[in-house]
């Protein structure tokens, strides 16, 4: 099969890899050169994902795989397009559709009779009925159902481990007739391996959920759950913190009964899933009261680590605060909507003096982002954990000397190497 991979961002790169390496011939299509540059030298254009570098090179050598901005040459006589292209929210939880749309109209005039089109973004449920089946037939002069065929068809991966998920987790696809399922699951069937689970009610493969408003709402109700689960942790966090209980014990307890999975509290939720898709979903359904109240928990906790840290500290006007960790989450090179932003900014407007350290960012990207970079061995007043890099987990006081308070917001650190110091976890008693 002739397979186009629109978006070669963090998921799309390693989609469109895994296609080629089950012996597809795959285009890819992106809008920065750069990254097209890149992936025909054989060359990851960022790092962090496990197997990525091996992987496209392998599939470059074998000629496999090739990248292009021009979606003329990409487009016509493609058996599938599958689409990975970010689609973005505010806080009124009203999504931004601009590249998508833009994609979708680049594609669309050159679409050929007979192509399977598969939306992998996660988006709000009806999408794909409404929006993109009629600007493709409008942008492409075809019938839907009859020349070409539309699905959705979600990813269900994390960054870092795009390959390994990709085994373990089904395949879920909606399409908007019998004909592009079949196509879809066939297509998916072709290109993926799944791990044997016995765990699933049925076996780990393609599964074919009905529609794709069902399968929209698949990704929405998974991502939406989780949010609305780490709210709930949170909340639990903050009222152990009033009473001496710690909450992490209390959920271990909680863990080991098979009804019931509690995830961990933490300093914020970050990444482009957790904070984005629940808001798609109350675009869809505003009236969902408990995920707009668990969103806004979710969202206040560096704040409240902030204000938990001044409490310790008597106060944080010229204090030197340590912030360790710029990504959304430990391992991975990412910031998008990662809690270093309001952390920071909460330190900074109680007159803190704020430098950020990360393992993973240079001195330069630190700055790039707006920060003050942090060198290991300088005095602090307080350290705040915000990404749980395994790094952290080897450090001691030597690393940030001078300290008197240390406030690990993801429990990221080893309590009995920092005796020196006063240590705070969110939703536990100092130990």
């Amino acid at each position: 099969m002739n397979v186009v991979v629109i978006g070669l961002g963090k998921i799309g790169l390693p989609l469109a890899v895994q296609f080629a390496s089950a012996g597809q011939t795959v285009v890819g299509l992106d809008v920065n050169e750069a990254v097209v540059e890149s992936v025909n030298r054989g060359v990851e254009p960022f790092p962090g994902e496990a197997h990525l570098q091996e992987k496209l090179a392998e599939c470059t050598a074998a000629g496999r795989i090739s990248a292009t901005t021009d979606y003329a040459k990409a487009i016509p006589g493609a058996d599938v397009i599958v689409i990975v292209v970010p689609l973005f929210v505010d806080d009124e939880a009203r999504p931004d559709f601009g590249w998508m749309d833009s994609a979708t109209e680049a594609l669309a005039p050159h679409l050929t009779p007979g192509t399977l089109v598969s939306y992998e973004t996660t988006l709000p449920v009806g999408t794909t009925r409404t929006r993109w089946k009629p600007m493709l037939e409008a942008g492409s002069g075809l019938v839907e159902g009859e020349d070409f065929h539309l699905v959705f068809s979600p990813e269900r991966v994390l960054t870092g481990r795009v390959f390994e998920d990709l085994r373990k987790y089904p395949k879920l696809v909606g399409g908007l007739s019998e004909t592009g399922a079949k196509l879809a699951r066939d297509f998916y069937e072709a290109v993926l391996q799944f791990d044997a689970r016995d765990d699933l009610p049925r076996a780990n493969g393609v599964w074919d959920l009905g529609t794709a408003e069902a399968a929209e709402m698949a990704k929405l109700a998974e991502t939406t759950y989780r949010d609305v689960n780490i709210g709930l942790a949170n909340e639990f966090a903050r009222y152990a913190d009033k009473t001496g209980i710690d909450i992490y014990k209390v959920i271990e307890a909680c863990n080991s009964q098979p009804y019931s999975h509690i995830h961990r509290p933490g300093i914020a939720v970050g990444g482009h899933c957790i904070p984005v898709y629940p808001r798609l979903y109350l675009w869809n359904d505003p009236d969902a009261t408990i995920v707009r109240a668990a969103r806004e928990r979710n969202a206040g906790m560096p704040g409240y680590a902030v204000r938990m840290l001044q409490a310790h500290l008597g106060g944080l006007d010229g204090k030197r605060i340590a912030v360790l960790g710029a990504a959304y989450r430990g391992g991975v090179k990412e910031t998008a909507f990662s809690g270093i932003f309001s952390t920071v900014s909460e330190l900074e407007e109680f007159g803190a003096q704020v430098s950020v350290h990360d393992p993973l960012y240079s001195d330069e990207e630190l700055e790039s982002l707006g920060f003050t970079p942090r060198a290991e061995g300088v005095e602090a007043d307080a350290v705040i954990v915000q990404a749980d890099h395994a790094e952290y987990r080897d450090w001691d006081e030597s690393k940030v000397p001078g300290l008197q308070v240390i406030l690990d917001g993801r429990r990221a650190l080893d309590p009995k190497k920092w005796r020196g110091a006063t240590y705070v976890a969110i939703g536990a008693t100092t130990l």
